[in-house]
């Protein structure tokens, strides 16, 4: 029998702690590093460095925006550590993985065929200029106009001044901006010479 049985566990302590925030830190480590694969190894890290300092845990007022900051800069400090070559994922290249079914994937027959290959080309053509964007500024621009992340709450996790997530929204959404350009009109500068 234990002398104090209302003591918990170091490893049951720690995983009341971090438990709630884990949907949340993979959310985030997904956007930052948009592979499923990749999320689960940084909150992994980040989880398992974390173990041994369950004191300091314990004592941080607001968990989930610390547990976020940790896990940026971890993602930070492992991209210092990779090569500086662009990955690309062979899986990536392949869309017949797609999770939907088939016959999901096909138009209804109400739907203008023209509208819907449009649809498609426009589609494809923002992920690929997402893709092409920096690993930071992709994840600034999806967990604020996708994940309706406050600009606040950015600036908290990437501890920096607001004004500062601001003018980065700014940068990438013009960056993304001519990069769909270029995408969604590759012969325009062509057309332009000829006429």
């Amino acid at each position: 029998m234990a002398l104090f049985p209302f003591r918990q566990s170091k490893s049951k302590r720690f995983e009341r702690l971090i438990q709630p925030h884990l949907k949340t830190m993979y959310g985030l480590a997904f956007r930052l590093t948009g592979r499923q694969h990749d999320a689960e190894d940084l909150v992994q890290d980040v989880v398992v460095k974390l173990y041994p300092k369950l004191d300091e845990l314990e004592t941080v007022a607001q968990l989930r925006p610390w547990l976020n900051r940790v896990l940026y800069r971890q993602f930070v400090d492992s991209l210092r550590k990779r090569p500086t070559g662009r990955e690309v994922v062979a899986s990536a290249l392949d869309d017949t993985n797609s999770s939907s079914p088939f016959l999901d994937s096909l138009s209804g027959a109400d739907e203008d065929p023209l509208e819907g290959l449009h649809q498609e080309f426009r589609d494809r053509s923002l992920q690929q200029a997402l893709a092409q964007l920096a690993p930071d500024q992709r994840a600034l621009l999806l967990l604020h106009d996708v994940d309706d992340w406050r600009q606040e709450d950015i600036a908290a996790v990437l501890d920096v001044a607001l004004g500062t997530v601001k003018s980065r929204l700014h940068r990438t959404r013009a960056a993304l901006r001519i990069k769909l350009q270029e995408e969604l009109e590759p012969f325009a500068d062509q057309q332009r010479e000829v006429q």
